[in-house]
């Protein structure tokens, strides 16, 4: 069973590693790739290098972006790893593009500084190139460009918010349920109030 859960883990993983190092290396290669209309008015290849955090975020510089990626995932993975008896297969999976995704922009950190000479490890931009280009009058439906990795977090997450009941470790359901039966085990014992009449006043006394 272990082995099946950790591959229900790490299948995913190598899988978007895989897929979106192969289309960021195309990009980066394919001149003709980096500025070309898919589908006109609505999807586009941009080619950029990202120096900042998902979505264009620069608030904090490469290198220390980058320690705090690695740290994180090394924590998801840390803590997968420990409670993979109790987990859901469909939430390993969606766990494992997660780290895929986490792994495939890490990546790009360590070694596009390299690749293109202006820096070195945990200074390297990351590779993206998908756009929405659909606009409604002068306003941008969607204006960040992102890449595979990008995508396969950000569809986990959602995925794990909208099917989350189904889909989370049988632990954290014994704790809301606990929760919730300790929540009516206080509505149940919590006393009633005396009735304000001669009677409820005689049993007070």
């Amino acid at each position: 069973m272990t082995k099946n859960k950790l591959l229900a883990l790490f299948t995913p993983a190598v899988l978007v590693v895989a897929l979106d190092q192969f289309t960021k290396w195309q990009i980066r290669s394919t001149p003709e790739l980096q500025n070309k209309t898919i589908i006109e008015g609505w999807l586009e290849f941009y080619f950029i290098k990202n120096d900042g955090m998902a979505m264009g975020i620069d608030i904090l510089p490469t290198w220390l972006i980058s320690v705090i990626a690695i740290i994180a995932t090394t924590g998801i993975v840390i803590y997968l790893l420990r409670s993979i008896s109790e987990a859901k297969t469909g939430y390993l999976i969606f766990m494992g593009l997660i780290i895929g995704g986490a792994l495939g922009n890490i990546s790009d950190r360590l070694f596009m500084g390299y690749v293109y000479g202006y820096g070195g490890v945990l200074e390297g931009h990351v590779v993206d190139f998908i756009h929405f280009s659909l606009r409604i009058n002068d306003w941008a439906v969607f204006p960040y460009i992102f890449n595979v990795a990008d995508i396969a977090i950000s569809t986990s997450i959602i995925s794990l918010l909208v099917f989350g009941k189904f889909l989370l470790p049988e632990h954290h359901k014994e704790e809301e349920e606990n929760e919730e039966t300790g929540d009516q085990a206080e509505t149940i014992t919590k006393p009633l109030p005396v009735p304000d009449t001669e009677e409820g006043k005689k049993s007070e006394s």
